[in-house]
């Protein structure tokens, strides 16, 4: 994070799948926010640079909501931050399913065996890089496992599909 923007813009974020306003470290999760914010987005399956502008798209939500005024263009058109691709997902996830938005979002956190990093654990911040690079470069397995939407009967190799495809075969397995 660079700045004032970058800090306000986090913490809106935060506040679409957490509740910011706690203060308890060990129900708050702001470093492992602060680390998927600082954690870029690689795209190269074809078709996923379109997860990149569901997750690029909340910063125009942003700014609008907190009218701002005139923003810097070049931090619109930043590359997209893990968080921001999680959040993305987690929406259009709650589009497809009958369930919140932060719902999902954890339950992304928690295929990637993630969501218990509160602010009370001091530790993790490796392992928690090692896993965004397995979901950034693909190095999951052929199901999923390891990556966001781990299946049980898949039909192709995870690693070669794109995001929105893995997506939907996930909520079809879990109807």
């Amino acid at each position: 994070m660079d700045g004032p923007l970058d800090e306000l813009y986090l913490t809106w974020l935060y506040s679409q799948v957490d509740d910011h306003r706690l203060t308890d470290p060990s129900r708050t999760h702001w470093r492992l926010f602060t680390q998927l914010y600082k954690k870029e987005f690689v795209w190269f399956v074809p078709n996923d640079d379109n997860r990149i502008a569901d997750g690029t798209a909340l910063r125009y939500e942003f700014v609008d909501q907190s009218e701002l005024g005139d923003v810097d263009i070049g931090w619109i058109h930043l590359g997209c931050s893990m968080l921001e691709l999680l959040i993305g997902l987690a929406r259009r996830l709650s589009e497809l399913a009958d369930r919140e938005p932060s719902d999902w979002f954890w339950n992304l956190l928690h295929n990637l065996g993630i969501d218990h990093f509160n602010d009370r654990e001091t530790r993790g911040e490796g392992y928690i890089d090692e896993v965004l690079d397995t979901v950034i470069w693909r190095t999951y397995e052929p199901n999923g496992n390891g990556g966001l939407f781990p299946l049980l009967y898949p039909s192709k190799d995870q690693r070669d599909v794109e995001l929105w495809y893995q997506l939907n075969a996930y909520v079809l397995e879990m109807d």
